[in-house]
């Protein structure tokens, strides 16, 4: 019987306290491994992709690519971990980065000697690493992803740019990610059912078409990769069967048998069993970021399409409820083992070295019906278990959410992994089907990444991640009379200079033209940003797996996706309010301060005795976002707005080209670039000090949200969240003594039915941990080499994050009820 259409006949109880139960023993083993591994730079891939390019110079683009990955796929060394029940690896060891010259590789050579000696996300490399390296350098010079789009900037807008006002370093040193393809069909249909669609649309073409001749490429290409991924797995096959021949363990032989000839059906063939359709998800999972170091690479709703097999294996006896959760334990470890090297640059940006995969469950049927089932509280346990930072966890939250569900939620919250988060289908469901995208779909999305969401296998690329927005430099910049403070270059028009201005209306009159440039130049980048990837970088895996680019004979960026909807990052959400709320009711309205006493305090740093009296009126005179104060959330909505009505005018540039969509909107999933950011931002009218962190996500700043957190909650929702389609970031902070009791765990769901049924929210995930064990594991870190702590849209261990990341964790404000 097909598995799809396994009727839910199994029943299942909710999780309590103390019943996610212990890995297995062949789990533990090689969770310790993974985590004791060292992440070491690894040049294996970079070496192989620059063969497979110089052999390949000579072909179409799509073809290249596509040799490349088959190159890469046959070359590659592979290896069977002995405790695993599922194959696959993207390195030469577990946690080591491959490098991607055909994005970037300046970087790369830059910081070969200093990879070691970083303050956080630490890389060891050896010296014949470097060497072989520094031996294929020459011929990606000028040749990289980074050098075209650098070129391609135009000097206007690049200057926001190179001064980190607008920061796209993601997107020209890497590939696009933030994406989930396919998996129902996959699983359900396999590979062969991806080829044969190829087959059929390329025996129709008409070449005489010109249009149709470069279907043709992109349908070799997909060919090329399904044979190469089917190769990819015999090759496992061909392994497992050695191993097997000497293996004196009887169940340990067994298993490898059971590898051999798992391999040997998928992902090419349709799975028939939970293990099976596992599997087939892993590899197509890891070839993705083989094929591009794109992160958000995402899974998708993976209780929805792996329930069927659970339970159809359940009803014939081939699994047990705890069979089933060590695959799922084992399926979260190997995406542990997918690493990736940034640079240092990009690594403020990104810290913990996260690669943001998201497994979604939860949410509801496409006819509004809870949609939780077995699956979902397996997934429970499994995350529970593995305790690891990596799969992200997000549930769907709707009204129709079971008490046991949601304490079965919290449960997992308590064991202090930041998981999971929630997001909230009465807001996103409207808002996508208000953007045109279909009834059935819009029920179907998923998280993707950080708290961004999409229709898994028919989205485009970067449905968030684009450029990143500084809104308090822009203020400063703004104040300033369109002259950067810190470079002193003029960026903008001058709107009038803050110390010369009389009244509150001067300013928002400035930071509304301001905004609208700054935002209309973000566009400018982001178009060339996406316009060289489209250029030279097409990925071919993942553009066969996302409907409909078969249909359509196109890649991703091309406009082969049903959907197409895009955004950038807003940086600094409460700085921006908190300036806002200072200047009016100090500045203007009660005259505590002149303009020009503020500016020449902002100016010397909050300098001396008197500045820091100014500063210590601006921290504890004016109110503060996070505070159900209608005062300063109303100055916040109504800033944003400027940038929310421009980004809605702009079209990506797939518009036009086959997508519904093509747009753009708002985003704050600014993942740990309030720390980078936070960097070349001058002191600010909230009383920030300059070079220090920014607030992150559209949190409330550190200490400032004194209310509780129904006042946060409150103040989070004034913003326009069903505009701000691409995510709208809360992270909230608890004590684990706060949830030590059953009342007390009912209170926080209490607490998120009021957030999300009354308020409407969005989003929000929360950190379990107190301050004494942050700031202990900073003095004993082999002491914690496993605590977890929610950064922003994802976790990470502690202990891996530079100091400075660290302090901003420690400083958030801990909630009590």
């Amino acid at each position: 019987m097909d598995a799809v259409e396994t009727k839910k006949t199994m029943t299942f109880s909710p999780i309590a306290e103390g019943q996610f139960g212990k890995l297995t023993d062949r789990m533990n083993q090689l969770r310790d491994k993974i985590i004791d591994a060292k992440p070491y730079v690894d040049p294996e891939r970079a070496v192989l992709a620059t063969e497979a390019y110089k052999a390949h110079q000579d072909e179409q683009l799509d073809v290249l690519r596509a040799k490349m990955l088959a190159h890469i796929l046959d070359k590659m060394s592979i290896f069977i971990e002995p405790e695993t029940l599922i194959v696959g690896n993207q390195a030469q060891s577990n946690r080591w980065a491959p490098v991607f010259p055909e994005y970037s590789m300046n970087w790369v050579l830059d910081e070969l000697d200093t990879f070691e000696k970083r303050s956080g996300d630490v890389f060891y490399i050896s010296e014949n690493s470097k060497e072989k390296l520094r031996e294929i350098a020459p011929f990606w010079k000028h040749n990289t992803l980074e050098d075209r789009g650098l070129a391609a900037f135009p000097p206007e807008s690049r200057v926001f740019y190179d001064l980190g006002i607008i920061g796209a370093d993601g997107n020209i040193t890497s590939g696009d990610g933030h994406i989930a393809v396919d998996y129902t069909s996959l699983i359900n249909k396999g590979l062969k059912w991806y080829e044969q669609r190829v087959k059929t649309a390329m025996d129709a073409l008409d070449l005489t078409d010109y249009d149709n001749q470069k279907k043709l490429y992109f349908y070799q290409s997909s060919l090329i990769v399904i044979d190469a991924v089917r190769h990819f797995a015999d090759r496992y096959v061909a392994l497992a069967e050695k191993k097997a021949a000497t293996e004196t363990d009887p169940e340990e032989k067994q298993n490898l048998l059971d590898i051999a000839a798992i391999m040997k059906k998928v992902p090419y063939e349709p799975a028939t069993t939970l293990r099976e359709a596992v599997q087939s998800v892993w590899f197509v999972h890891l070839i993705l970021q083989i094929e591009s170091n794109g992160h958000s690479v995402s899974y998708g709703r993976v209780d929805q399409y792996l329930d069927p097999f659970y339970e159809a294996d359940l009803q014939a006896g081939r699994t047990t409820p705890e069979k089933a959760v060590e695959l799922l334990t084992n399926l979260a470890l190997k995406t542990l083992t997918i690493n990736k090297v940034r640079s240092w640059h990009h690594t403020e940006f990104s810290a913990g070295s996260p690669l943001y995969q998201n497994i979604t469950i939860g949410g509801q049927t496409p006819d509004g019906k809870d949609a939780v089932n077995p699956m979902s509280y397996l997934i429970l346990q499994a995350i529970a278990q593995a305790h690891l930072p990596q799969p992200n966890l997000t549930v769907r939250y709707h009204k129709g959410l079971s008490n046991d569900f949601m304490m079965a939620c919290v449960q997992v919250i308590k064991e202090g992994l930041g998981m999971p988060a929630f997001n909230d289908d009465e807001v996103i469901i409207p808002s996508f089907i208000a953007r045109g995208v279909k009834q059935e779909d819009a029920y179907n999305y998923s998280s993707i990444g950080c708290v961004e969401t999409a229709v898994p296998g028919k989205w485009g690329y970067r449905c968030t991640g684009m450029s990143f927005v500084n809104f308090p430099r822009t203020l400063l910049i703004v104040m300033n009379g369109g002259v950067d403070p810190e470079s002193g270059k003029q960026l903008l028009p001058n709107y009038g200079r803050f110390p010369e201005m009389t009244s509150y209306q001067q300013l928002m009159d400035a930071w509304d033209k301001s905004l609208r440039e700054i935002t209309r130049q973000s566009v400018i980048i982001e178009n060339t940003c996406d316009m060289v990837l489209e250029q030279g970088y097409p990925d071919i895996l993942c553009s066969t797996l996302t409907d409909d680019c078969i249909g359509r004979g196109k890649t991703i960026k091309e406009g082969g996706p049903i959907y197409d909807f895009i955004s950038g990052l807003q940086v600094g959400i409460a700085n921006l309010a908190d300036s806002l709320a200072a200047v009016k009711k100090l500045v203007f309205e009660e005259k505590q301060l002149t303009p020009e006493q503020l500016w020449d305090a902002l100016q010397s740093d909050f300098a001396g005795e008197a500045g820091e009296k100014i500063r210590q009126m601006l921290l504890n005179d004016a109110p503060k976002y996070g505070n159900d104060d209608d005062y300063v959330d109303q100055l916040i909505a109504d800033a944003y707005k400027p940038y929310i009505d421009e980004i809605g005018k702009y079209k990506n540039t797939r518009y036009g080209r086959g997508p519904i969509g093509g747009f753009r909107y708002a985003g704050t999933s600014s993942i740990s670039a309030n720390v980078g950011q936070g960097h070349s931002t001058l002191a600010t009218p909230d009383g920030r000090h300059a070079r220090s962190p920014l607030a992150e996500g559209c949190s409330p700043e550190h200490a400032m949200d004194i209310n509780g957190p129904t006042a946060v909650f409150k103040s989070v929702a004034k913003l326009d969240t069903e505009a701000i389609t691409g995510g709208v970031l809360l992270n909230q902070k608890m004590s684990p003594q706060i949830l030590r009791t059953d009342e007390s765990c009912l209170k926080l769901v209490a607490l998120l039915r009021t957030f999300f049924n009354r308020l409407h929210g969005y989003h929000v995930q929360y950190n379990i941990v107190d301050r004494a064990t942050l700031i202990d594991a900073q003095k004993h870190p082999k002491q914690h080499r496993d605590l977890i702590v929610r950064v922003a849209g994802y976790s990470a261990f502690f202990v891996g994050l530079s100091k400075e990341t660290q302090d901003d964790i420690i400083e958030r404000t801990e909630q009590r009820f």
